[in-house]
């Protein structure tokens, strides 16, 4: 999800590992960045070493919640105002998870396998996306 206007970025379905989460994140970030400089948000499961590393690799600045012991953010990342900024914006990506689950179907999904599950997500967020940039837009249906 982009900060600025809440819109799905990005999207990938992966078989649940444990790791998933970071791999996938890492793969999207490597489609999706296309400045160096960019930040990306997280929640704490994304402060590990290797994913850390990574997309300092990338030049891309890792905005991720700090654990409360062994933290790969150090001070040069937490020292910006962005930083903190980031850490508020980020749940955001709860509200389209949640429209996902609730308005767009995917509570339960209703395919099995990754590649028809991948189509029922990239649909759901589309749909998503098309509904927040009415709202962005102010765009109403009239009953007049």
């Amino acid at each position: 999800m982009e900060n600025r206007h809440g819109l799905v970025v990005d999207v990938q379905v992966t078989q649940a590992t444990g790791t998933a989460e970071r791999e996938a994140a890492t793969q999207m970030i490597k489609r999706s960045v296309k400045k160096a400089g960019a930040t990306v948000g997280g929640d704490k499961n994304y402060d590990s070493k290797n994913f850390v590393a990574g997309l300092r690799t990338l030049k891309v600045t890792p905005y991720v919640a700090q654990k409360a012991k062994g933290s790969a953010i150090d001070k040069r990342t937490t020292r910006h105002s962005g930083y903190a900024t980031s850490l508020k914006i980020r749940k955001r990506i709860e509200e389209v998870f949640g429209w996902s689950k609730t308005v767009g179907g995917l509570h339960q999904t209703r395919f099995r396998g990754v590649k028809k599950v991948t189509a029922q997500t990239v649909f759901t967020f589309a749909a998503y996306n098309l509904t927040r940039m009415m709202s962005l837009l102010e765009l109403r249906y009239s009953t007049a």
